[in-house]
C-alpha cells in the first residue's frame, strides 16, 4: 500500500481535467523582462517579476541564463526592491542596474560583481533617483539619467499649493506635469568622485520646449547612450513641447561632451527620432525615425530605421523607407552588418532582418502562432521573447535565427498545464469597402463545436494598434471567454501591421467605417463558424474601443449589452479636458470652432437619442487621456434615457486598471455584466 498510494495519486493528478482560466491565473503568472545579452553573447540577464495582489509582497529580481540553454535560469538578486534597466559591463564581469533598496529614498544605480562574487554596491546618490545606466566603453564610469528640479528649494519653502502653467501640455496620461526635467549624468567609478550633470545650465535645458520622451509608466526619458570612443553622449529630447497646441512636437538626437557642455542637435527639424544605438564598430548610429503629420495629408507615419554615418552624422539614410511596416524595436548583429527587427505584420508580431547598409527586409520565418519581440543576437542564433494570448512572455532561443524556438525560460508551465485554453483562430474576409480585414478568435474552455455559444466582440484600443495572439494582463481574451463565450477581435481600418495607408485611413473616418467593418466581421464569423449564436451578442472595449462602444450605442441594436472602459462620448469635451494637443484637431478635419469635419458627424453624443443598450461603464479617476467627465456624461445620458447602466470608478487608477485587487474587481464587474445579459 505504501507504494500503491503515491502511484494512485500520480495517476489521479495526470487525469485531472483542465479548467477555465481565472483572474488569479492571469495576475499571478510570472513575468519576464527583455533579454539583455552579455558582450560575448553567451549569457542573458533579465528581470523576473513574481506578482502578488498585495504590491508590498511582489518581487522583481535579476536572473541569469546561458544563451544556449545548457543550464536552467538562476536568480542572482534576492531583494525586495525591484531591479530595472540592467546593463553589462564591457568585459562582462559586472552588472549595473537601477533599484530602490533599504535606506534609499529613490532608486539608485547599483553594480553587482559576477565573476568575483559579492554584494551589489550603490554608486549614485541622485536626490530624485537614477535610471538607465550605461557603461562607458572603458568600464570606468556609468552614464545615467535623473530628474532635476530647478525650484526644489522654493518648492520646499513655499506655504501655498497651486499648479501654474503658461504653456500646454499640463498633464500626461495619469500625472500632472511640473518643473522637473530629465538630465544626463556621468558617475565616475572612482571612490568619492561626484556625478557630473552634462546638460546643466545649457540653452537646450533652459528652453521652454525642452522635454524628454514621456513614459506611460511615469516620468521622462532621454534614452542616453555613449559614443563609441566614450568622449561624448548621444540622447533624445523634444525641442518644442511648448508648441503642443500649435504644431506637432518633434524629438531629436543631440550629442554632448562627456565632461558636459551645450548639446549639439544632429537631426534636422520637420521629423522625429528616438532609440539611438551605435554599431559595434562605431562607424554608424541607428535610430527610429518618424515623419510628422501633414496638414490635410497623411497623419499616421510608420516608424522607420535611420542610419547616420559616424562621427559625421549628416543626413540619415532611411533603411526601411520602402518597407510598408512599422519597426517596433531593433538590435544590431555583433559584426554590425545586419539589423534585426521586431514588427507587427498581418496580425502577428514577427521578426525580420535587413542589411545595415540598406536593402530588402526579409522575414526570418513565418509566424502562425503567438508573438515574438525584443530580438537579440546571441552566440549560435537569436534570443527573443515569445508569448501567446494565454502564456506570458518567455525568453526563447532561435538557433541560427530560425524556428522552432527553444524555451530558455518556462516559469509558468505548471500553472498553464492546468488551464483549458486552445490556440487562437485567425481568418480574413473582404469588407464591403474592398479592404481585406484580419480577425482573431478565441474559443471557450471545454469547447464543443456541436454547441452554440454567445459572441463577445473586443476591438482593440489605439486606434493605431493591432489585436495579436499576445498575452494581456488587463484584458485577457481567454479570461473574457472563460464563462463560455467566443471572443472575436477584429483588426479594423486603423490597425497597424497592415501598411501605412491602412492605418492612416481611420483619420478621415474615425468611427463609422471601423464600426461597420466590425459588424461585417460578426456576420462573417457566424457564417463560417456555426457554433456562434448570433442571437446572443455583446461588445466590450477600452479607450478607443470604449469610444466604439459609445458609437454602437447610437448605431447598433444587435448587442444584448455593452462594456465601456474609458471611452470618449463627446469629441468637443474630450478635446478640452484631455492631455492631447494638435493631433485631435488634425484628425477631426479642422479647428474645433469651425465644427466641421468629424467634430459633430462622428461624435457619439450626437446620436444619444438612440441609446438603448444596457452598458457597464468603468473608469480610472486619474485618467487624463480620456478624463472621467466622458464616462460621467455617458452614464448621465443613459440614466436619463432609463437604460440599465452601472458606473464603476477606481479613484487610484489612471487610463489602465493596474493594481491587483482593483484589476480583480474590475474583471468581476465585467464578467458579471456579461453573464447578466448573455
Amino acid at each position: 500500500m505504501r507504494l500503491l498510494l503515491p502511484m494512485l495519486l500520480a495517476v489521479t493528478a495526470l487525469a485531472a481535467p483542465k479548467r477555465p482560466v481565472t483572474h488569479e491565473d492571469i495576475w499571478l503568472m510570472k513575468r519576464t523582462g527583455e533579454p539583455v545579452v552579455s558582450p560575448d553573447g553567451r549569457s542573458i540577464v533579465f528581470t523576473l517579476t513574481e506578482p502578488d495582489y498585495d504590491a508590498a509582497k511582489q518581487w522583481t529580481d535579476l536572473w541569469l541564463v546561458p544563451a544556449d540553454g545548457s543550464a536552467p535560469a538562476r536568480r542572482i538578486t534576492h531583494t525586495k526592491g525591484a531591479e530595472n534597466g540592467v546593463a553589462w559591463s564591457p568585459d562582462g564581469s559586472r552588472l549595473a542596474f537601477s533599484a530602490k533598496r533599504e535606506g534609499d529614498e529613490a532608486p539608485q544605480i547599483y553594480i553587482l560583481p559576477l565573476t568575483a562574487g559579492g554584494e551589489a554596491e550603490r554608486v549614485t546618490s541622485a536626490p530624485l533617483g537614477a535610471s538607465n545606466p550605461q557603461w562607458r566603453p572603458d568600464g570606468k564610469a556609468i552614464l545615467f539619467e535623473s530628474d532635476y528640479d530647478p525650484i526644489a528649494a522654493e518648492r520646499k519653502a513655499r506655504k501655498w499649493n497651486a499648479r501654474i502653467y503658461d504653456t500646454f501640455p499640463i498633464r500626461y496620461w495619469n500625472a500632472w506635469l511640473d518643473e522637473k526635467k530629465p538630465h544626463v549624468f556621468v558617475q565616475p567609478l572612482t571612490p568619492g568622485a561626484p556625478a557630473v550633470d552634462l546638460i546643466a545650465g545649457s540653452h537646450l535645458v533652459n528652453s521652454p520646449g525642452f522635454a524628454g520622451v514621456f513614459r506611460t509608466s511615469g516620468g521622462q526619458a532621454l534614452e542616453a547612450v555613449w559614443t563609441p570612443d566614450g568622449r561624448s553622449v548621444v540622447f533624445t529630447a523634444f525641442v518644442n513641447r511648448d508648441e503642443t497646441m500649435s504644431a506637432e512636437t518633434e524629438s531629436h538626437l543631440f550629442v554632448v561632451p562627456a565632461e558636459g557642455g551645450e548639446p549639439k542637435q544632429i537631426t534636422a527639424r520637420g521629423q522625429s527620432f528616438s532609440d539611438p544605438k551605435f554599431s559595434p564598430k562605431g562607424d554608424a548610429l541607428f535610430a527610429l525615425h518618424q515623419k510628422l503629420p501633414e496638414r490635410g495629408g497623411r497623419l499616421y507615419s510608420l516608424s522607420r530605421l535611420a542610419r547616420f554615418a559616424w562621427p559625421a552624422a549628416g543626413q540619415p539614410a532611411l533603411i526601411t523607407n520602402s518597407w510598408d511596416r512599422s519597426v517596433s524595436s531593433f538590435s544590431i548583429s555583433p559584426d554590425g552588418a545586419t539589423l534585426y527587427i521586431a514588427a507587427g505584420d498581418d496580425g502577428f508580431d514577427q521578426l525580420f532582418q535587413v542589411p545595415a547598409a540598406g536593402g530588402a527586409v526579409k522575414r526570418l520565418f513565418a509566424v502562425d502562432r503567438g508573438a515574438y519581440s525584443d530580438v537579440r543576437p546571441v552566440a549560435g542564433g537569436l534570443a527573443a521573447r515569445f508569448q501567446t494570448s494565454i502564456q506570458p512572455p518567455e525568453i526563447v532561443l532561435l538557433k541560427n535565427g530560425a524556428a522552432p524556438h527553444v524555451l530558455l525560460t518556462n516559469f509558468n508551465a505548471e500553472r498553464l498545464s492546468a488551464i483549458d485554453a486552445s490556440d487562437a483562430l485567425h481568418f480574413w474576409f473582404t469588407a464591403k469597402t474592398g479592404k481585406r480585414i484580419h480577425n482573431l478568435m478565441v474559443l471557450p474552455p471545454n469547447f464543443d463545436k456541436e454547441k452554440k455559444y454567445p459572441l463577445v466582440i473586443f476591438p482593440h484600443g489605439g486606434p493605431n494598434s493591432m489585436s495579436t495572439d499576445a498575452f494581456s494582463q488587463r484584458w485577457n481574451n481567454h479570461l473574457l471567454a472563460s464563462p463560455g463565450y467566443v471572443v472575436l477581435e477584429t483588426n479594423y481600418t486603423g490597425s497597424t501591421g497592415f501598411g501605412e495607408k491602412f492605418a492612416d485611413d481611420i483619420e478621415r473616418d474615425v468611427l463609422r467605417g471601423p464600426a461597420q467593418e466590425i459588424l461585417e466581421a460578426i456576420d462573417e464569423a457566424a457564417k463560417r463558424y456555426p457554433y456562434i449564436d448570433k442571437s446572443r451578442q455583446a461588445a466590450a472595449g477600452a479607450s478607443y474601443g470604449g469610444y466604439l462602444m459609445n458609437w454602437f450605442e447610437g448605431h447598433a441594436t444587435q448587442f444584448k449589452c455593452l462594456v465601456n472602459h474609458a471611452g470618449a462620448i463627446n469629441n468637443e469635451s474630450q478635446y478640452g479636458a484631455n492631455d492631447g494637443g494638435l493631433g485631435r484637431e488634425l484628425r477631426m478635419g479642422g479647428p474645433i470652432w469651425e465644427k466641421g469635419g468629424q467634430w459633430n458627424d462622428q461624435s457619439p453624443i450626437r446620436y444619444s437619442g438612440s441609446f438603448q443598450t444596457p452598458m457597464l461603464i468603468t473608469q480610472g479617476e486619474l485618467d487624463f487621456r480620456v478624463p472621467l467627465n466622458e464616462s460621467m456624461t455617458t452614464f448621465k445620458i443613459l440614466q436619463r434615457r432609463k437604460v440599465p447602466t452601472r458606473l464603476v470608478v477606481f479613484p487610484e487608477e489612471g487610463h489602465w486598471i493596474l493594481r491587483g485587487e482593483n484589476s480583480r474587481k474590475h474583471m468581476e464587474e465585467v464578467l458579471a455584466w456579461l453573464k447578466a445579459y448573455l
